[in-house]
Parts: structure tokens; C-alpha cells; sequence
């Protein structure tokens, strides 16, 4: 389908977009990568009278460390992370993630600001996101940070409020004696996860590991796929290490898993049967 017409506006600053905003009001999008939006307005689902490209605004394009955070301008471009040596050798789980996006002509095109506007999960996106990180908006108020995990209420939807942009991701830099990786299962090169899982690692001064993020991550259940004796044995000892009760409980075990099950229904049912009977044999 054809999209209604609209405006085309090419500012060259923020503060000219924060005004075209506050200018046009709910009749203006932000166009930066147009992933979501394109298809979305040739389908009509959404309609602007004035469509404000960003994509001309290099002070967003950036990776750069700074006051213990790495900064990624929200307009970098999502093979730019790959290419950086800044992410490289600091931040493995962001450069593993940022391998397994989508496909190369997508990462070649794709901010990584706009991607993290619209989450459709379970995707893979937003790359650099995790739970200790925070954004960087800014407004005709100024600017605001908010904690990755209260920007995104739901699905399609962010905190950002009309006039508001996204400007700048932060995320925290791993500290010392720590490692982390991250591992997608797809069905072929560039689809949605089916799965996907990452975990960081650190050692105190006594060299013993800690978990971090996988059981910090406000996630519905984290599943894992083995015995029913070796998941009891490992949530057992998560116990015993102090791991609070609540993260425990997203925790399961689909052992059971019908790995020929056809369709999205017989797939849940298989799941949520041996869920049942984990959390029965564990309570």
C-alpha cells in the first residue's frame, strides 16, 4: 500500500527537532531508521502528517566511554558496534549481541536508538540494553535518564513522552575479573530469537564466581533445557547461596520438552506441563 502524503522535514540539530515536535504535535513521527514505521504507515496503521528525519544528526552518532559508562549515540548504526574497539575489548556480551542481529544489510542501515524505540519480544533488540543500563532522553524540559527497564511498559511502547527523544544509551562498564557472553537460537540467520539467554560473570577477590543479570533480568522464566534432577540440583544450590526466593521462582526446567511439537499451542502445553511438575516436586 501507499502511505497517505506527509511532510518531509530534514532538521540539522536537536534542538531544531525538539521544536518541530512541539511545533507539529501528535501529527509528527521521528523518522531515524523507519524499520517500524515505513510498514506501519504503508499499511496505515500509522499516519503522520510530518514525518522529521534525524538521520542527519551526526552529534547522535557516537560510541565513546565516559564517567564509567559507555555512551552509544542513538543514531550509531547497529554494524558500528561490531566495528568498535571500545566494544571489543570492554564489553563482550554487547559485541556478541550485536553479531546476531537481524542480518547485515539491517545492522548496516539501523540505528541502534530507533531499534530500541520499538521492542517487539522476543526479538534480539535492543542490543546494548541490560538491566543496569540506562537511557538518556531529552525534551524541551532538558534532558532525563531513565533505567533500561522502566523505559519499555510493553510491547510497541516506551516511556518517552511526544516532544521527548532518544539521545544517548549508557551502560555501565563491567568491573574487574568478569566475562559474558550471549547466544541466540533462531531458525535461520536473521530471525527473531526462538531462545536467547546472556550471562556475566565476575570474581570477587576470592576468586568465586557470582551470577549476575540472568536471574537480575525481570523476565517471565528462564528455561532450561535438561534433567529435572540436574535443574532441583542447581535451584537447590542457588538457595543455599542466598539467591532471593522470587528470582528462584522464575526458574524451570522443560525436560520434558516435545521437541516435535508443531504448532506455537503444543509447544506451550509441553512446557508448561513440566513446569507444573517441577514446581510441584520442588515445593
Amino acid at each position: 500500500m501507499i502511505p497517505p502524503a506527509f511532510d518531509y522535514l530534514t532538521p540539522q540539530s536537536l534542538s531544531e527537532v525538539i521544536g518541530l515536535l512541539h511545533q507539529h504535535g501528535p501529527d509528527a513521527k521521528v523518522l531515524a531508521g523507519g524499520h517500524s514505521l515505513i510498514p506501519a504507515m504503508r499499511l496505515r496503521f500509522a499516519e503522520p502528517c510530518h514525518l522529521i528525519d534525524i538521520s542527519g544528526l551526526e552529534d547522535l552518532n557516537c560510541i565513546r566511554e565516559a564517567d564509567g559508562l559507555l555512551r552509544i549515540g542513538a543514531m550509531t548504526r547497529e554494524a558500528d558496534l561490531e566495528d568498535s574497539e571500545i566494544v571489543q575489548t570492554g564489553y563482550p556480551i554487547l559485541l556478541d549481541t550485536a553479531k546476531m542481529i537481524a542480518d547485515p544489510q539491517v545492522r548496516n542501515l539501523a540505528p541502534v536508538g530507533a531499534t530500541s524505540r520499538t521492542v517487539i519480544l522476543p526479538m534480539t533488540i535492543p542490543p546494548p540494553c541490560p538491566p543496569c543500563g540506562q537511557v538518556e532522553i531529552t525534551g524541551q524540559g532538558g534532558k532525563r535518564i531513565v533505567p533500561i527497564d522502566e523505559f519499555f511498559p510493553d510491547f510497541f511502547t516506551t516511556v518517552l513522552d511526544h516532544g521527548e527523544i532518544l539521545t544517548e544509551i549508557q551502560i555501565p562498564a563491567p568491573p574487574p575479573n568478569s566475562g559474558g557472553a550471549y547466544l541466540k537460537i533462531e531458525c535461520k540467520v536473521g530471525d527473531d530469537a526462538g531462545a536467547a539467554g546472556a550471562a556475566q560473570v565476575s570474581w570477587d577477590e576470592d576468586a568465586e564466581p557470582t551470577l549476575q543479570a540472568v536471574l537480575q533480568t525481570h523476565v517471565s522464566y528462564v528455561a532450561f533445557i535438561g534433567s529435572k534432577k540436574q535443574a532441583r540440583a542447581l535451584k537447590e544450590y542457588l538457595q543455599q547461596e542466598g539467591i532471593p526466593g522470587k528470582r528462584l521462582d522464575a526458574l524451570y526446567a522443560p525436560a520434558g520438552l516435545d521437541l516435535q511439537a508443531k504448532s506455537p499451542g503444543e509447544i506451550a502445553v509441553s512446557v508448561l506441563a513440566e513446569i507444573v511438575q517441577l514446581q510441584a516436586q520442588l515445593s
